[in-house]
């Protein structure tokens, strides 16, 4: 089994992932150049396989894709726990300050959401992927021509079969929101999840927000704890 972690490090473009990310500029490039990418969805474009099927980005100047590109996993981790913690104490969304780089590696490990197991036992990680990748599908305009790009870029990748069949199937199929949402443990898992779609995409899209409203609602996530995710992402 490959590791989940790994794979959600190099979707991000984390330092981690250095190299992924630096291959996943050339693929850009080379999509560009066949004219592959014009109607990707755009989105955070973090890094990293992520950066691919978005295609370039509007969202990578946001300060939760720049903290993500160095901390991946753990930095996702980190700002969904302290939107988490913000919203139990019941602070203010407008008084709720973002996280700094310094702050997110000073967040031990077992605190984080996706330390825990998703509810069927397997790893939150790969619910995560779904939850960027389905919102990174939402607008519909993953053309058959560009997943065979994306493919081909995928293959050239230094991942083991195992992560390559995972992303396949990923890319491939369209991603029900039951896949994710029964798998998500708990209200802090819920949020993970929702900020892993929210840092994804541009919000300010229909379907992208739809997208968002319907995975909110299926995990049942209470408006304040979703404000103070929103805020996180916008940080």
């Amino acid at each position: 089994m490959f590791d989940p972690k790994q794979l959600l490090d190099q979707f991000l473009g984390s330092s981690a992932g250095t190299g992924m990310r630096d291959i996943a500029g050339q693929a850009k490039q080379r999509l560009d150049q066949a004219g592959g990418t014009k109607s990707f969805a755009g989105g955070a474009a973090l890094g990293g396989i992520l950066g691919m099927v978005l295609g370039g980005g509007r969202r990578s100047r946001g300060f939760g894709g720049g903290l993500l590109s160095h901390g991946g996993a753990a930095a996702l981790g980190a700002l969904a726990l302290r939107a988490y913690q913000s919203y139990q104490q019941q602070q203010s969304v407008a008084a709720a300050q973002p996280m700094t780089p310094v702050e997110v590696n000073q967040v031990a490990p077992q605190s984080l959401p996706h330390h825990q197991p998703a509810a069927d036992g397997g790893p939150l990680e790969l619910v995560l992927l779904r939850a960027m990748v389905g919102a990174a599908k939402a607008d519909g305009h993953v053309d058959a021509a560009e997943q065979q790009h994306l493919f081909a870029e995928v293959e050239r990748m230094s991942l083991d079969a195992e992560a390559k069949a995972f992303i396949f199937d990923l890319l491939s199929r369209p991603v029900e929101l039951s896949d994710i949402t029964s798998k998500v443990a708990d209200e802090a898992q819920a949020g993970e999840v929702y900020l892993a779609a929210r840092l994804a995409i541009d919000p300010d899209q229909p379907a992208e927000r739809a997208y968002l409203d319907a995975l909110a609602s299926r995990m049942k996530l209470p408006l304040q704890l979703r404000e103070h995710l929103d805020k996180q992402a916008d940080g």
